[in-house]
């Protein structure tokens, strides 16, 4: 029996072996293979780390920006971290005892296609439009960890229209997709600010699905600019994280 279960365990460890491949291919073992490299040749690294780095001088600027004021408005194409950056560092001011809650807010907008009436109640309604917010927490803080924090109230993900009348005080504040937003919305959206709270406005004026001449977030970048303590970070293709050919499409696109 024994020298059976001997020759099963070694049949099933050949197999493993002679059937399990990488996905791919390594470069060091092979020479070559698919990688969204960086342009000096080398590996990006992707794998959780718990304190985020900037990876371009932009994204710097916007981390110490957030770090330092109150008011962040970070705008820039797409790939350049800015939803993720955000939420990140919302994480970490709540994990550090910072604030109190994470409010995320997203206006529910369809990228150029109507998608009709959605079934179930409010919040499977409005998840297709918050799916990118629910992606880059989870990734932060794990499924458990976020389902717990949702269902306590601590994170808050809300549509652009339920913040009217609002006022967020100890709150980390990311407002996502801020080119879908018009000028009044964007205006009500800053005047929600509360003490000892942090609020960023992220979005990329070039890509909003509004008709022309709606969305406000170009608008309200230039008058805020001015102002000594509201700094507007603009990234540019240069500080794209994504795959090489996304800077090199947008410099055409």
């Amino acid at each position: 029996m024994a020298k059976r279960s001997m020759r099963s365990k070694s049949r099933d460890s050949s197999f493993s072996q002679q059937n399990v491949h990488s996905l791919f291919p390594s470069r060091t073992a092979h020479g070559a293979g698919w990688t969204p490299h960086d342009p000096d040749g080398q590996y990006r690294d992707r794998k959780y780390v718990k304190n985020i780095r900037a990876m371009s001088p932009g994204q710097q600027q916007f981390m110490d920006a957030v770090d330092n004021q109150s008011v962040v408005l970070a705008l820039g194409p797409a790939g350049t971290g800015k939803t993720y950056l955000a939420i990140a560092k919302a994480v970490e001011a709540l994990e550090a005892g910072k604030v109190s809650r994470i409010v995320l807010s997203r206006p529910a907008v369809e990228a150029g296609e109507s998608l009709g009436f959605l079934p179930g109640d409010l919040q499977e309604k409005l998840a297709p439009y918050l799916r990118p917010l629910y992606d880059a927490l989870t990734e932060r803080l794990g499924t458990k960890r976020l389902k717990a924090m949702l269902a306590d109230g601590i994170i808050e993900i809300a549509p652009v229209a339920y913040m009217r009348g609002r006022t967020l005080s100890e709150c980390f504040v990311v407002i996502d997709e801020a080119q879908n937003c018009t000028y009044t919305q964007i205006k009500m959206l800053l005047t929600r600010l509360g003490w000892r709270s942090t609020m960023v406005l992220t979005g990329d004026p070039d890509q909003t699905d509004l008709l022309p001449g709606i969305s406000g977030l170009a608008d309200i970048a230039a008058k805020l600019e001015p102002l000594p303590d509201i700094p507007v970070v603009r990234l540019v293709e240069g500080d794209i994280v994504r795959h090489p050919l996304v800077a090199s499409m947008l410099t055409v696109l």
